[in-house]
């Protein structure tokens, strides 16, 4: 099990190690992401503040209230939205044209994680906003983001393997490591999206009745 766990984590060294050059860039880009949801929030109208506050106060509330989970029905929309996000940086990461969507894929996940920090921070305050952060967000996060940014890459690698190598045959190579690298990024999506059903919404709702 050590040998194994060992030859995994100097996979994942060397997979980095040899592309950091795209992972900055996709790195960076996720960043600008974060930052341009955190902005949003902070700029947006009075009026605005309060839905958000509305929906995340009846979330806090309905959470409270709520006898018993649909796991399995939270599951399936978490997985769908996962395997659908990860297909689409799959596809497009396959195709020349693609990779600005793979960039906008990337800064929207951004936007999406800066916005949905920022609006608990500001609706819940620093201390319990970051504690439902935690508990909301952080285990399967561990996870999915590496995944999401893995494949992005992997996607971005592809793009500059077609451009300099023309050869049908080599292509056809690169879009086969693409893809099952792109299997395994979703396997890993597919574990966060049980550790967010089976454990973090089990530890929203512990918290939800301290809010």
């Amino acid at each position: 099990m050590r040998n194994s766990g060992r030859k995994i984590k100097q996979t994942i060294i060397e997979h980095v190690v040899n592309n950091r050059k795209e992972y900055t860039i996709i790195v960076l880009l996720f960043i600008i992401g974060i930052f341009l949801g955190v902005f949003f929030v902070n700029n947006m109208q009075e009026s605005s503040k309060e839905e958000i506050q509305s929906y995340i106060n009846n979330f806090i509330e309905k959470m409270k209230n709520l006898q018993n989970i649909d796991n399995m029905s939270l599951l399936k929309n978490s997985i769908t939205q996962n395997v659908v996000f990860a297909v689409l940086i799959w596809f497009f990461g396959t195709t020349v044209i693609g990779l600005p969507i793979v960039f906008g894929l990337i800064l929207y996940r951004g936007f999406c994680l800066g916005y949905t920090v920022s609006s608990f921070i500001a609706i819940l305050g620093i201390g319990k906003g970051i504690v439902f952060i935690f508990a909301s967000l952080l285990f399967q996060s561990l996870l999915s983001i590496p995944a999401i940014l893995g494949l992005a890459v992997s996607g971005f690698k592809l793009y500059k393997s077609i451009i300099r190598d023309k050869a049908k045959e080599n292509i056809k190579l690169e879009i086969a490591r693409h893809t099952i690298f792109s299997i395994i990024m979703i396997a890993i999506l597919l574990v966060a999206s049980i550790i967010e059903i089976f454990i973090s919404t089990n530890l929203i709702k512990i918290l939800a009745k301290y809010l």
